[in-house]
């Protein structure tokens, strides 16, 4: 059955990815580098990775499987995933496929030049009603393909 593995450091949907979960009956393993207060609730694990900056990362691309969902705002993190065939989802609603995950790592890399040249200042804007919509949206469109498919 396919699971869904949150990069939990700093996910600003982690409760919406709860109650989904729960509606669903599906399992959510939540890695970070450090412990997270989770519900009570026998579908929702915790991981906790020591180690290098991308230990987390690494773990995640190592478990994650064909079919399961990865909830990531880390570009890089999602290009391995959708090397392994999950179907890999941003916060902010944008799924992220072989299709796209070129140009998004593109993307990833010139803005983090410009920011290198202080041409670009700041990150990205902060969530919103309409991107946690977008989020749900997405999430509940791409577990109900996974269930037409039989995978879930």
């Amino acid at each position: 059955m396919a699971k869904i593995f949150i990069d939990a450091d700093g996910c600003p949907v982690k409760d919406e990815v709860y109650r989904v979960a729960e509606r669903y009956q599906m399992s959510v393993v939540l890695v970070a580098n450090k412990p997270l207060n989770l519900p009570l609730n026998p579908l929702l694990e915790m991981v906790v990775v020591k180690g290098n900056f991308d230990a987390a990362d690494d773990w995640i691309v190592d478990h994650c499987q064909a079919f399961d969902i990865v909830i990531t705002a880390d570009i890089l993190l999602a290009e391995r995933c959708v090397k392994k065939s999950a179907r890999v989802l941003g916060h902010k609603g944008d799924e992220f496929t072989e299709d796209n995950i070129g140009s998004a790592v593109a993307s990833r890399e010139l803005m983090q030049n410009l920011r290198h040249m202080g041409e670009v200042r700041g990150g990205p804007a902060p969530m919103d009603k309409q991107a946690r919509s977008k989020f749900l949206s997405t999430l509940d469109r791409i577990i109900q393909s996974l269930k037409k498919d039989k995978k879930l």
